[in-house]
């Protein structure tokens, strides 16, 4: 990825605010290479040569390449801000007043968008905007939410369930539904998508923090260093020691790591953005980056989280087709999305048969445990085992067997009955999300052991965990349990990583070192977390860590870099500052170059330059592939050591030839 015109004309102005020696405070590295710059030009005004102001102008486009690599990944953001700002423009919301929580019987009123409080419940009809982040309580809907996500296919939210969170800004495409507004203006997620993208929030993490302190320690010795070697000019009567010297400590302190290190912070939360992953902190996408235990939620993290019917199993002498029809007469007049799906097995996806004429819905309770209907003088039943048996006032030998039968692979069984006849058993069951064992396998590449947790009991549980693919299960989990395996795993020194959705999952979400909440969970778990995952994809977090890897290995590997590139600027500057005085330190001019001044120059060009070649690595990242940590340090070393160490001998050696030809060097 090269940097294009548009993007450096975007950024030159931000860039050019922060020479502000009080914004260049956070980056000490360039604020001594800005006091160098402005020492260089007093001296050359006051004497001026053209190797002076040679020096002074790349000094000063030093600082300004330095700036920009951050204005750059700045500027990144800001754009993607523009675009999710685009979703606030203000709204007339449809307010419900009275009636009941779910809006029913309530009035409706028109009012700004800015008003609505949490709690406000405003009705959505097809082509409208939802005016704010909530929760679903009445209806379901086809909802485009490209604009946030950048997908496409609109994607179905209804009350109840996990797929009950809209965000404010997306459309509705069809239907009808009621939402219960859940933020207050200023704090919907799409306003806090804006603060971290255009870096209002972002704050400097422990290992960013860790290494400005390296780089600013390795500033103070060479600054000692090279005030050393201003009493070796003086008595020696080198030329423009202070010049040269200015240029020779800036040179030699770490301007390139220093330019890039909040570029690449800045440019690590953008990709996880870009990805659809809402981090709440820097913190968390580097502790992404060494997660090697990951706990998720069974319920609408591993599964779909509604349990859907999968098959219909007739008893002995019974028609399938007479089970199919009775089970979706049944289903009528349940309305969860269990008995929906019954629906949709039998008569299709997208048709709702008309309930028949004169028939008497009889809804599902908690007390019955039973639905139905009764048409045409016809009983028609279907619920929990034991309460259909006693309905029908006895059980069934083979009904049993298909109850068992289904129990014990983990599903849960409904029956069926019609006028006191058993028919046979409705097979419930959680649905593994699509593609969830291909991307275990891929954890496991990354040394990530996975662990499904569920309140399921273990038959059921065990029954899921294989068919997904996870390493270990904890089953019959409480709120407690969870919390306590990943302080277990914890003090184990693991970095633990949790994914959920429920508001049973909060406290684990906010005791794991990296919280993912997915976007359709609960108000409580996304507050937890310290990520949010707004396509609600667990196996997102395999981007994720790849995502922290990335970030850990290109900030070691530019830093290596940096420091390795300096050797090459030793044998560039200490000889053209010294030889005359020294005519024996020739033997180090290893690079032949043309001129004592040309030397200067050429290392002074080539320390500016190399930040502007190196931003778009920072910005896209250094690729990062499954390994062991001894691999990666080695292909560093390699690439980016011995790279750093050979790149600016041939570097400095063509820009000599260049700088040679001008008049004055």
């Amino acid at each position: 990825m090269m940097l294009d015109l548009t993007q450096l004309r975007t950024a030159l102005p931000g860039a050019l605010r922060k020479l502000d020696p009080r914004l260049l405070l956070a980056t000490p590295v360039l604020l001594v290479v800005e006091l160098g710059a402005v020492l260089t030009t007093v001296l050359s005004i006051l004497d001026p040569s053209t190797l002076g102001w040679m020096v002074t102008v790349w000094l000063w486009l030093t600082v300004l390449f330095g700036n920009l690599a951050e204005s750059v990944a700045e500027g990144r953001g800001k754009a993607q801000a523009a675009s999710l700002r685009a979703l606030q423009t203000e709204t007339t919301a449809r307010r419900l007043t009275g009636g009941k929580p779910d809006g029913e019987g309530a009035q409706e009123e028109q009012v700004p968008s800015t008003t609505l409080r949490t709690g406000d419940l405003v009705v959505v009809e097809a082509g409208e905007r939802i005016p704010g982040d909530g929760e679903v309580v009445q209806g379901v809907a086809s909802v485009d939410e490209s604009a946030v996500t950048g997908e496409s296919a609109p994607v179905i939210r209804e009350s109840g369930g996990d797929r009950s969170a809209v965000t404010g800004g997306t459309t509705v495409l069809s239907d009808r539904i009621v939402v219960r507004i859940t933020s207050e203006p200023g704090q919907s997620f799409v306003d806090r998508m804006i603060g971290l993208v255009e870096g209002s929030e972002r704050q400097r993490t422990p290992n960013e923090i860790a290494l400005s302190v390296l780089l600013g320690s390795l500033t103070v010795v060479f600054a000692a260093v090279v005030v050393s070697l201003y009493f070796v000019a003086d008595y020696s009567n080198a030329p423009q020691s202070v010049l040269v010297l200015t240029a020779l400590l800036v040179c030699l302190i770490p301007t390139t790591i220093g330019a890039l290190l909040s570029a690449i912070g800045i440019a690590g939360m953008d990709r996880l953005v870009r990805r659809n992953v809402l981090a709440m902190s820097g913190r968390a996408v580097e502790a992404a980056g060494d997660v090697d235990v990951l706990l998720l939620d069974k319920t609408g993290t591993i599964t779909l989280g509604n349990r859907q019917a999968t098959e219909l199993l007739a008893l002995e002498g019974v028609d399938p087709d007479e089970l199919a029809q009775a089970a979706l007469l049944s289903s009528l007049a349940d309305e969860t999305p269990e008995g929906r799906s019954v629906v949709t097995l039998v008569a299709g996806e997208g048709t709702v048969p008309a309930v028949p004429a004169g028939a008497e819905l009889v809804e599902f309770s908690a007390t019955t445990r039973m639905s139905g209907v009764d048409v045409d003088g016809r009983q028609v039943r279907k619920g929990a085992a034991s309460a259909v048996t006693a309905w029908v006032g006895r059980s069934d030998p083979g009904l049993d067997a298909l109850v068992q039968q289904v129990s014990s692979t983990g599903g849960t069984p409904l029956v069926v009955a019609e006028d006191g006849r058993l028919l046979g058993v409705i097979h419930l069951k959680d649905v593994v999300k699509p593609g969830m064992r291909e991307r275990f396998v891929e954890m496991r590449a990354l040394g990530i052991r996975t662990v499904m947790i569920t309140g399921d009991n273990a038959v059921t549980a065990h029954a899921i965990a294989e068919e997904a693919g996870v390493d270990d299960v904890l089953a019959e989990a409480t709120p407690e349990d969870k919390l306590a395996l990943i302080r277990k795993e914890q003090e184990g020194g693991r970095m633990v990583a949790m994914c959920g959705d429920g508001t049973n999952d909060a406290p684990a979400l906010a005791q794991a070192d990296v919280g993912v909440a997915m976007n359709t969970g609960t108000v409580a778990a996304k507050e937890a977390g310290n990520m949010v995952d707004l396509d609600s994809d667990p196996t997102k977090l395999i981007e994720v860590v790849e995502i922290g890897k990335q970030l850990l290995i290109t900030r070691g590997a530019l830093t290596t870099f940096s420091i390795a590139n300096d050797v090459a600027k030793y044998f560039a500057i200490l000889p053209a500052m010294f030889v005359v005085a020294f005519p024996q330190l020739e033997v180090l001019n290893v690079m032949r170059l043309a001129s004592p001044e040309s030397a200067i120059v050429s290392a002074v060009v080539f320390n500016a330059l190399v930040i502007v070649a190196l931003i778009p690595l920072a910005l896209r990242g250094v690729g990062y592939s499954p390994g062991s940590a001894q691999a990666l340090l080695r292909r560093n070393l390699l690439v980016y050591g011995l790279g750093g160490l050979v790149t600016p001998f041939l570097g400095i050696k063509l820009i000599d030839l260049v700088v040679s030809t001008l008049p004055g060097l």
